[in-house]
């Protein structure tokens, strides 16, 4: 049975609505290694490797997939709960994204760092 999401109000860009995982604990994707979007999720170089111990590739990756899922398989299949939590204030996202996954977990707003 796929875990249950929620595809919101929000925009993550115009035509695509956001969806949002209902728990957290259900993102298991990869910490470590290499990871290959497929087409669906990352059109614009396919076949590019994302290696997660590279910050700048693993961040690419995590605001790829927030943008791009539309499947709840999209987001447990490659992010992880735990590392969210981690790079949730230093990830670029559109505002619709953003609000969307801060509205349904708390824990990731109380995360966000905010300026002085």
């Amino acid at each position: 049975m796929e875990p249950a999401a929620t595809l919101t109000p929000y925009l993550a860009r115009p035509g695509r609505r956001v969806l949002v995982i209902d728990d957290l604990a259900d993102l298991q994707g990869p910490v470590t290694g290499t990871v290959e979007l497929p087409i669906w999720l990352f059109w614009s170089r396919p076949g590019l490797v994302f290696d997660l111990g590279d910050p700048y590739m693993l961040r690419w990756l995590y605001q790829t997939v927030l943008r791009e899922a539309a499947e709840p398989s999209d987001l447990t299949s490659y992010l992880n709960g735990d590392l969210l939590h981690t790079l949730w204030p230093e990830l670029y996202l559109p505002r619709g994204v953003r609000q969307a996954w801060e509205d349904r977990h708390a824990s990731l707003r109380s995360s966000t760092v905010t300026p002085a």
